[in-house]
């Protein structure tokens, strides 16, 4: 396991009331009259963490270039889940299973945001690529404000033989691609589904389209011809939930 800093109100919120038993410390700016920044540093003190004040330099030097609003917190991430749990997963959701596949989404603020999507709508798991994926980073954290700690992600070795794997236990794989001829509007996602978007620049890769039972698109009438990877997985997912809960 592995210590980071987390920092900015809502991350810092998310880590205390997700996983407050990994915080090891909060760090408060020297003279801080934010009111939630106040009520975070009481919540850690109830919660036994260690709360420091220390001058805004400090804190600008545990965030990088990240914006801190004046606190931190020091993090003990959990490891991340294995492809082997992915089963068990897949048993627990059933029918309900939403597997949400990111085929080389390096940016991690794209990823972030992509987790943050996926918790929303209780994907059961996010998997990528061991080596085309950015990984668990603080800023993925931030960016997912809270969700990297609410849905599992899990980095497989083979994404293939996963995607193989996944049609093996029923689940339906929908890619998405610019120059398919069917709207994600016109896909089932009732029932065991993964979705599977590509990377910011390439998109899906070819094997991984291959194995997608059926590749859509995003209808795009404006002048615009694609959206950021993080905002059509926002798109698709939310369809989806839409179409699941239409059928109750």
């Amino acid at each position: 396991m592995s210590e980071s800093w987390i920092v900015g109100i809502n991350p810092v919120e998310g880590a205390l009331s997700n996983d407050a038993e990994r915080v090891r410390e909060l760090v408060v700016e020297q003279g801080q009259r934010n009111a939630r920044v106040l009520e975070l540093a009481e919540r850690a003190k109830a919660l036994k963490i260690t709360v420091n004040h220390r001058p805004r330099e400090q804190l600008d030097k545990l965030a990088g270039e990240a914006r801190h609003q004046g606190v931190a917190a020091l993090y003990e991430a959990p490891p991340m889940a294995h492809e082997n749990d992915l089963a068990a997963l897949m048993e627990r959701d059933g029918s309900n299973t939403l597997v949400l596949v990111l085929d080389g989404v390096t940016d991690p603020h794209n990823l972030g945001a992509c987790l943050r999507s996926a918790a929303a709508a209780k994907v059961t798991a996010v998997i990528v690529p061991k080596d085309r994926a950015v990984g668990l980073t603080p800023v993925v954290r931030r960016a997912s404000a809270g969700g990297a700690d609410r849905v599992p992600l899990i980095a497989v070795t083979n994404l293939a033989r996963t995607l193989r794997e996944l049609k093996d236990a029923g689940v339906w794989i929908t890619g998405l691609a610019g120059d398919a001829d069917t709207s994600v509007y016109g896909v089932d996602f009732k029932g065991p589904v993964a979705i599977v978007l590509g990377g910011e620049g390439e998109g899906i890769r070819r094997l991984t389209r291959e194995l997608c039972d059926f590749v859509a698109k995003i209808p795009m009438p404006g002048t615009m011809e694609s959206l950021n990877v993080s905002v059509a997985t926002g798109v698709v997912l939310f369809e989806a939930l839409r179409q699941r809960s239409a059928k109750r």
